[in-house]
């Protein structure tokens, strides 16, 4: 019941900030730019458009939902809000879990309203497939945020690891590249050590250049079995990042 609940007010509060607003906002500027583009191109002019909707409103929602949840939380720490509802008798994992639903659905709210464009510049199950593919980032991005500022309980630090994290998991599939093929052939012990350090940090990290791809709007849509691999993908860090934040918000003292 405090799940739903806290979750319901977390939800309410994204729509009284103006969070869909401004996705709105974000919406019409990238689309506007969008067309400019379009008729800058001088071949395949809807192709360039496509792709430009698609990179600057995937990174302006990752950065929108980045600051709404880190400004929402430490908004809250701020004002004595959480001792207020802890004082309450509610659970600490209720009062996390309740929050996360509601940043969830928030993250949904904006993958859902960037999508439309997305629509009729493309084929429905291109289209259908970046979406989801966008609200699943967004939901991971939401629940890192989440975990980082829980953790570090400072806007400034936690900010600056989620924008770290999100670099290092979008280029990650680069970094293996380059380690693995090191300029003139060096097999130096550093860059041994360098391969073999990427190589684990890409076992572990989710390899976000994969997902909510340009080219599934401009070429053709991922196949079931890619998609359903996003999504079982989410689904663990999901879980893991959840699991980290429920833990350090326990071993708290308010």
């Amino acid at each position: 019941m405090h799940i739903g609940t806290i979750g319901k007010f977390t939800a309410l509060e994204a729509l009284r900030t103006r969070l869909p607003l401004t996705a709105a906002l974000i919406l019409l500027l990238a689309l506007s730019a969008s067309f400019f583009v379009r008729e800058l191109a001088v071949t395949e002019a809807v192709r360039f458009q496509v792709a430009f909707y698609s990179a600057l409103a995937r990174l302006s929602a990752v950065f929108l939902v980045a600051v709404y949840v880190l400004s929402s939380m430490s908004r809250e720490f701020s004002d004595k809000g959480l001792e207020a509802v802890l004082a309450l008798d509610v659970q600490r994992s209720h009062y996390i879990l309740g929050k996360l639903c509601g940043f969830l659905t928030a993250s949904a709210m904006v993958a859902l309203l960037l999508s439309l464009p997305a629509f009729a510049l493309a084929p429905f199950a291109s289209a259908a497939a970046w979406g989801l593919s966008l609200g699943l980032e967004l939901a991971l991005v939401a629940t890192l945020s989440l975990f980082c500022i829980v953790t570090f309980n400072q806007l400034l630090p936690a900010s600056a690891f989620v924008a770290g994290f999100y670099l290092v998991c979008r280029s990650i599939d680069a970094m293996r590249l380059m380690s693995a093929n090191p300029v003139g052939g060096s097999t130096d012990w550093t860059l041994q050590f360098t391969h073999g350090l990427v190589e684990v940090l890409a076992y572990l990290l989710p390899a976000l250049d994969q997902w909510t791809r340009t080219a599934w709007l401009a070429d053709a849509p991922p196949a079931a079995a890619e998609l359903g691999l996003i999504a079982a993908q989410s689904a663990v860090y999901l879980v893991l990042l959840a699991a980290a934040a429920l833990f350090d918000f326990h071993r708290r003292s308010f």
